[in-house]
């Protein structure tokens, strides 16, 4: 009578990476194609000038934007940029007081900076710079490109 032995195989411990590999290229396709969407912003014509850049360790800012259509935009801090609804200028500085009172009361000492394009008539800057004075910003500042 013939017997078999059975053979004992050791067991493997080893993860089969392949279904990850193919997973992570997925993520970076996407990722690749997602990320100029996301980074998206208004297109504002700043003016040049020679100026300071804002420390690394700042908080994030918030910005309000005007482009040469007297169209507002807001980008608080990592958010999202906001379109400020359109009406009355009352209206409008109303709403750019508000936004910029809840912001700072999150993040004190937060910069602000004003975008204005090179073409926006002087008064529509003057205005925003007041509308944020009111919302108690002790300081405004103005952003431009540096001439190159």
């Amino acid at each position: 009578m013939q017997t078999y032995q059975r053979i004992r195989r050791k067991k493997v411990a080893e993860i089969n990476v392949v279904p990850y590999i193919d997973v992570m290229l997925v993520l970076l396709i996407i990722f690749m194609a997602v990320t100029p969407v996301i980074t998206q912003g208004v297109k504002v014509d700043l003016p040049q000038a020679e100026s300071e850049q804002l420390p690394e360790d700042a908080k994030p800012p918030f910005i309000v934007s005007v482009t040469e259509e007297g169209v507002y935009t807001i980008k608080a801090g990592e958010a999202d940029d906001e379109q400020v609804p359109p009406g009355d200028k009352g209206a409008m500085e109303q709403y750019i007081t508000e936004k910029a009172m809840g912001y700072l009361a999150i993040n004190q000492g937060a910069p602000v900076v004003v975008a204005g394009d090179k073409s926006v008539r002087y008064e529509e800057v003057i205005l925003l710079m007041v509308a944020l004075k009111k919302a108690g910003v002790p300081q405004v500042g103005l952003m431009t490109d540096s001439p190159n």
